[in-house]
């Protein structure tokens, strides 16, 4: 069984009413994901960001949960069930 970790950083934009995704950007580490996720909302301007992770078995198809790392701004209530609020 090969597991593999990914990190990603995830942010959204504010378009007719509704938050849509942007390209994931895909990190080296949790540190580094929760870092570009704040900095695409706080400097980029995006309404909001998200750093996630998520482990996966590829061999055997197994996606697991994705766990929630910390959040920026406005994001998907799918986004806010685990992890924390940076409180900004």
């Amino acid at each position: 069984m090969t597991e593999i970790t990914r990190f990603v950083a995830l942010a959204f934009d504010l378009i007719d009413g509704g938050l849509v995704s942007t390209e994931p950007v895909v990190c080296a580490n949790p540190a580094a994901a929760i870092q570009t996720a704040q900095g695409q909302w706080k400097f980029l301007g995006h309404a909001g960001a998200v750093a996630f992770s998520r482990t996966s078995d590829f061999e055997r198809g197994k996606f697991n949960h994705r766990h929630v790392l910390r959040w920026f701004g406005q994001v998907p209530d799918e986004y806010l069930e685990d992890g924390e609020d940076d409180g900004e």
